[in-house]
């Protein structure tokens, strides 16, 4: 069940939840972390940020060029042995210390291994919520293990272009600008699932037939942890709904004594 602090989270403004953020720097690429630092910044605060990898190997020379511009605790973790991964075991461990700490309302656990479905599912047993970022080849029993898993794919900044479609360039940075905003998601958009958007629709809506749109949204977390809506070409899920006129109707209500409003959605 999805903690009803990242419920809450979902309709504040601040973040509410301390995380701990711990990278496998064997099974992540640096190449998508300023998005997945401002993924992580929706739901919480990154209270502790953590790598863990063999830094003397050539294979983690993106990471260290990153380390120090975003803050990230690097662990240094030889490998005992040729085919035995120590890095998971540091980790795991470390996970542990912090859980124990009780400082920590939840984990970003960054890495496409299943083997630390065990660490998600103990975190989970012990109330706190867990956040699984991994590349599209993350199995299932890993993306299922959190109560809410981003694929990193979606994480990418593609080149931001202007009003012409040339790509922007300053005077003194001849590289194209970076905008978290843009993602690069064409490589693993898939087909809409029709049928099981529907069938958590009607799971979440009122007598009237009615479903508030967080409601709607955290019951799809919930079913499919790693459901998320920049797969299927839309930024939000509100701007999916909008946008599926063959399957929703939408309306915009006030909230009484507020000029706040709020989305509503029904089937068609």
């Amino acid at each position: 069940m999805v903690s009803p602090r990242l419920v809450a989270k979902i309709e504040a403004e601040e973040p509410t939840l301390r995380l701990a953020v711990l990278i496998d720097a064997d099974n992540a690429q640096a190449a998508v972390i300023e998005g997945l630092l401002a993924e992580i910044a929706r739901f919480g605060e990154a209270t502790v940020k953590r790598i863990y990898g063999d830094f003397t190997a050539p294979t983690s020379s993106s990471w260290k060029k990153v380390l120090q511009q975003y803050a990230i605790k690097p662990v240094q973790q030889f490998a005992y042995s040729t085919g035995k991964n120590a890095t998971d075991s540091t980790l795991i461990i470390d996970a542990m210390d912090l859980l124990y700490t009780r400082k920590f309302d939840g984990f970003c656990l960054i890495t496409s291994d299943s083997d630390f479905t065990g660490l998600a599912m103990r975190l989970r047993e012990e109330g706190l919520t867990v956040f699984g970022f991994g590349e599209k080849k993350t199995p299932d029993a890993f993306r299922n293990a959190c109560h809410k898993f981003v694929f990193t794919e979606v994480l990418r900044p593609s080149a931001a272009p202007d009003s012409t479609g040339i790509t922007k360039k300053t005077e003194n940075d001849p590289k194209p600008t970076l905008s978290p905003a843009v993602f690069d998601a064409a490589e693993i958009k898939q087909e809409f699932p029709k049928k099981f958007v529907l069938a958590a629709l009607e799971q979440s809506i009122d007598d009237a037939g009615w479903a508030h749109l967080g409601t709607f949204g955290s019951y799809l977390t919930k079913l499919q942890p790693d459901f998320d809506s920049r797969l299927y070409g839309y930024k939000k899920l509100s701007e999916l709904v909008k946008a599926k006129t063959e399957l929703f109707v939408t309306e915009e209500r006030q909230a009484p004594g507020s000029t706040q409003k709020f989305l509503y959605l029904r089937a068609k």
